[in-house]
């Protein structure tokens, strides 16, 4: 391993053990007084599609010829994320009920979501987690990664990966839309992550389609979050076991 990786493994893996806290899974306080329970039997679905009108502009070419598994692993190049979009629908939006489900109460579940590093990038680009949910993040390549959380509300941590097959779990502990995370050792390498208290929210796919499912009646406002154009909101009122169509359309 050359010195300058060498200097890289030291530097993330103290950076990693000084922001241990990222560690700590968050102890979920229970139902409060007067919490209520989604029923499903009554509960609706909003669902919709995020388009994009016009031609997107072209996504940036990466250049890798400094790791030399980067570069096998994208033997026909590398572009960036910024835009996916297949025909005319937006994928990579991040979709959620931002506002209105009251004093709604909704246990955190113990299954992690799972990030991971394949081909010198994140997979997903894009992804959500509830407060407290175990996110469970890997490196598949066989080279050094580090993954470096640049959180404003949830503490900010920073890890080393340089071992092919490892996995580090970290939880957040409050509610952020939306968390970049980033590696420094491959600069083009970068991820999205929407931190909630509810389980209502999706990223798009499959030409900008995404659902929110078993949401109870209500009027709800749903933000639409895209990584590099201005965040668009909704209103909307669903009844009791009742399906919404909702559409975003975003352009340059």
């Amino acid at each position: 391993m050359h010195s300058h990786a060498l200097r890289l493994v030291t530097g993330v893996l103290c950076l990693g053990i000084a922001a241990c806290g990222g560690e700590k899974n968050a102890t979920p306080a229970g139902p409060p007084a007067g919490a209520l329970r989604v029923d499903d039997a009554r509960a609706g679905t909003v669902k919709g599609r995020v388009s994009f009108e016009g031609a997107p502009p072209p996504n940036a070419p990466v250049k890798i010829s400094a790791d030399a598994t980067c570069m096998r692993a994208n033997a026909s190049g590398m572009t960036f994320e910024n835009f996916v979009v297949t025909d005319g629908g937006l994928d990579n939006v991040f979709v959620y009920v931002k506002d209105g489900l009251g004093n709604y109460y909704f246990d955190v579940p113990a299954e992690p979501v799972k990030l991971d590093q394949q081909g010198c990038r994140y997979v997903p680009h894009v992804l959500g987690a509830r407060v407290g949910q175990p996110i469970e993040i890997s490196n598949s390549d066989d080279t050094l990664h580090n993954v470096h959380a640049v959180a404003n509300v949830n503490r900010e941590f920073n890890f080393g990966q340089p071992i092919k097959g490892q996995k580090n779990i970290k939880t957040f502990t409050a509610r952020e839309v939306m968390v970049p995370l980033k590696c420094d050792v491959h600069g083009w390498m970068q991820a999205f992550a929407g931190i909630l208290d509810h389980p209502y929210f999706a990223v798009t796919s499959n030409g900008g389609k995404f659902q929110l499912k078993n949401l109870p009646a209500g009027t709800y406002t749903v933000e639409a979050w895209h990584e590099k154009l201005p965040a668009q909101t909704q209103t909307v009122t669903i009844g009791e076991k009742a399906s919404k169509d909702v559409s975003f359309t975003f352009k340059m």
